[in-house]
């Protein structure tokens, strides 16, 4: 039996605005979801990180990954879902999902250290 694959969608380190996320650098939010990509491929899942931009290529470039690969579970990242200057991107990026992968979970992070416990909520 083959693993589970996983997307994990997020806002790519060098864009995000960090006076938004007092405490958060590049360098920490990158680390974090590398950290739980790796958890998750240790723990039998085929887990991969898909950094996207605000909005300019993000949807083209989750759309390839997810006509390319049929994905059990998609995790949109807490950077996208809950800041309010990103509302339309997480809109268009759940309908892209719903049409793309829609026999994918959804699940969703806090932060960059909480993918793991999302996607075992659901796969």
């Amino acid at each position: 039996m083959s693993a589970k694959k996983v997307l994990l969608i997020g806002l790519d380190p060098g864009v995000v605005n960090y006076d938004r996320w007092p405490g958060l650098t590049a360098e920490k939010l990158e680390a974090g979801l590398r950290r739980d990509e790796a958890a998750l491929n240790d723990g039998g899942y085929s887990a991969q990180v898909c950094f996207i931009d605000h909005g300019e290529t993000a949807e083209a470039v989750v759309g390839e990954i997810l006509a390319e690969t049929e994905f059990a579970c998609v995790l949109v990242g807490a950077g996208v879902r809950t800041d309010t200057e990103e509302f339309l991107l997480f809109e268009k990026l759940i309908n892209l999902i719903h049409e793309k992968a829609p026999g994918a979970r959804i699940c969703f992070n806090t932060g960059p250290t909480d993918s793991v416990d999302a996607v075992k909520r659901w796969v």
